[in-house]
């Protein structure tokens, strides 16, 4: 375990912002984390993942811990289904990718999206369909404070759009070390209807889940940034759920409007749409922007600040405020 001092953290969040950290500790093993620990109070800490749903807008006069638990194995296996742990520091994506391998079903939705294992249940990551709760069996994770370690099972995680305990009741409270996830070994359920994924497979008779991870990738690399290419986070906004009286209302007024019911009173609205029809998809401030073929993410063409993407996304918000009344909340961490 080795400290590093005032290091750039550029390298290490998908925006690409060149703040600095005090200190820089990239974690191994879990016994290293209880070292740590035990010697740095918890406000002196830092938790990073993979860097990927965070927005620094300033140096992190901290420890940074960077989360680099590996592993992967399947601990449980039945007839039709397997329990696999996956270690917090596992790219989300290469994990993905290895279930596919080995004929495991259910995260195959959720090809591509950036990040590590271990936060991806903080956010509850979803895409085309699937939300992570929907293979989520438990985690394990450490207290801070106390160094105890507890077990998270799907209830105790109060999952909600983009959005989990970990977000809220429990903020700064835990560091997730790994997550169990149940998944289908054979008759898997595939999940088709959601965006342009069936367009992708009209041409195959009998798609598998690595056909849908396929048309996923092909979909989320059309439309979305590479961030070693183009810093970026990803979706910066949530999809905003209104009432159903509400969005009544607004497609009156804008009978194009695409939605997603939610419920019989809740309706979910896509907030790339709303952005893109306030007229700043390829809008640009710098090195600040709108990108131009998915307005619901913001990017950083190459020497933006954290305080230059900030307040793109304040002018998004008031725009989109402004022309349709509705708020546009944040998904990504602002620190």
């Amino acid at each position: 375990m080795k400290v590093i001092h005032n290091v750039s953290l550029k390298p290490y969040n998908t925006f690409g912002i060149d703040v600095r950290a005090s200190k820089f500790i990239k974690i191994q093993s879990i016994e290293d984390l209880k070292k740590i620990l035990r010697k740095t109070y918890a406000e002196e800490l830092f938790i990073l993942g993979g860097g990927s749903n965070m927005l620094l807008t300033g140096d992190i006069h901290k420890t940074v811990l960077q989360i680099d638990l590996k592993g992967k194995e399947v601990v449980e296996e039945k007839n039709d289904y397997v329990i696999i742990k996956a270690h917090a520091g596992e790219n989300w994506h290469e994990f993905v990718l290895w279930t596919l391998e080995q004929n495991f079903g259910g995260l195959e939705n959720l090809s591509l999206i950036p990040g590590n294992v271990g936060t991806s249940p903080i956010q509850n990551i979803g895409a085309y369909g699937v939300e992570l709760k929907d293979n989520f069996v438990s985690c394990e994770a450490i207290n801070i404070q106390t160094l105890e370690s507890r077990t998270f099972t799907l209830e105790d995680c109060d999952f909600g759009y983009r959005n989990s305990v970990f977000k809220n009741k429990l903020k700064g409270q835990y560091i997730i070390t790994s997550v169990n996830f149940k998944l289908s070994s054979k008759n898997h359920q595939l999940k088709m209807d959601y965006g342009a994924i069936r367009t992708e497979l009209e041409a195959l008779e009998s798609p598998t889940i690595k056909d849908i991870s396929n048309a996923v990738i092909k979909i989320r690399e059309s439309k979305l940034p590479n961030p070693a290419e183009i810093g970026n986070s990803g979706s910066f906004f949530k999809n905003p759920v209104i009432s159903a009286e509400a969005f009544n209302n607004l497609q009156k007024q804008f009978p194009e409007i695409p939605s997603y019911p939610i419920s019989a009173t809740e309706v979910k609205v896509p907030a790339g749409w709303l952005i893109d029809q306030s007229g700043l998809k390829g809008y640009r401030d710098g090195d600040a922007g709108v990108h131009k073929k998915q307005a619901l993410v913001l990017v950083n063409y190459g020497n933006a600040s954290g305080s230059d993407i900030l307040m793109l996304s304040i002018k998004v918000r008031e725009v989109v405020k402004e022309k349709f009344g509705i708020d546009l909340e944040p998904e990504v961490n602002i620190i």
